[in-house]
């Protein structure tokens, strides 16, 4: 065979293998790149939402002075500042269409609240015309709820206060455990170390069984939208899991987003922490009708007068401070 017919079979074979391959390497660089992307936005939009939050528009949902954990989620703004990121990012804009397509991506929502936790998930239901409508809709709040062989309930909290029922008595009772410790024949309430890591794994494993149970609802959806795209709970390290339940927070997932020929699937994590800021509190010695101030992580055996944000404030009210108080 000649030189020339080689050369011409060699090209024929390795040509179209050169191409293909070359296809693949930018195909996969699109694919990294928009995977890139789509991260992004997706962290964006779960960090504003979780931001979100910890806004609430009563005071009397405000974290308290006793716990700063003691806070009720504004889920609902919280769910909306995030599908505006999601469809700022994902190009949806002001789109109805673009957004709906965008939403049937997203299986599940959860927000972990101070007394139970909220699942976002997509319902049917009915309209006013008759037809059948697919929509993101809140499922109603459950609790961190946890029972023990001898029948005794507890219903946990993202810090150590409990709602609980004592079955040998037929009472409830309410507070932290350090309160209760001793008051019950409850072996869990008078052991921090083990309270803390059931109270933990109740969280945890609550949220996690609702989150997959709705995931996997979402396929019948998906099915009926023409999506083939088989949606399940994906792998999370317990890390992240044991990290979400120490502050309300808010995590999303998202599912069999085509890109390429592939399918982009990952899911964001958010804590709404709350930075709890000790006041400043102003007082009056009855002895002498002076005034002091202090701050609250300071704690004196005087009627509080005022509060204040600094001692500045306290001060420009006439307030001394406390170690005035010890030199007289």
């Amino acid at each position: 065979m000649k030189t020339t017919n080689l050369a011409i079979i060699f090209l024929l074979i390795v040509v179209p293998i050169y191409l293909v391959l070359d296809m693949r390497t930018s195909d996969q660089k699109v694919v990294n790149r928009l995977e890139a992307q789509y991260a992004a936005a997706l962290h964006t939009a779960v960090q504003d939402a979780a931001f979100v939050l910890k806004q609430n528009e009563y005071q009397e949902n405000e974290a308290s002075y006793q716990s700063s954990k003691y806070f009720s989620a504004n889920k609902q703004a919280a769910i909306e500042t995030f599908w505006k990121t999601m469809n700022l990012n994902f190009g949806a804009g002001e789109e109805p269409v673009a957004q709906g397509v965008l939403a049937a991506y997203v299986p599940v929502i959860a927000v972990t609240d101070y007394n139970g936790f909220h699942i976002y998930s997509f319902t049917e239901y009915t309209d006013a015309v008759g037809n059948k409508v697919y929509k993101h809709e809140w499922k109603p709040e459950k609790p961190y709820a946890y029972s023990d062989q001898a029948g005794n309930s507890i219903n946990f909290t993202l810090d150590s206060y409990v709602t609980v029922f004592e079955a040998r008595t037929g009472t409830w009772l309410k507070g932290y455990r350090e309160e209760l410790e001793g008051l019950t024949d409850i072996p869990l309430l008078n052991d921090e170390n083990q309270f803390d890591e059931m109270r933990r794994r109740t969280i945890v494993n609550a949220v996690q069984k609702d989150v997959a149970y709705f995931i996997n609802q979402h396929n019948k959806f998906a099915l009926r939208l023409g999506s083939y795209y088989d949606f399940k709970i994906p792998l999370i390290p317990n890390e992240e899991w044991a990290n979400s339940v120490d502050d309300i927070g808010i995590m999303a997932f998202i599912q069999g987003l085509p890109v390429g020929h592939q399918f982009y699937n990952n899911y964001a994590f958010g804590s709404g922490r709350i930075v709890k800021k000790n006041v400043v509190y102003g007082t009056v010695d009855d002895r002498t009708g002076l005034k002091y101030y202090y701050r609250s992580n300071y704690p004196l055996n005087y009627r509080v007068q005022e509060t204040f944000t600094s001692e500045k404030d306290a001060a420009a009210a006439g307030y001394m401070p406390t170690n005035t108080l010890n030199k007289k």
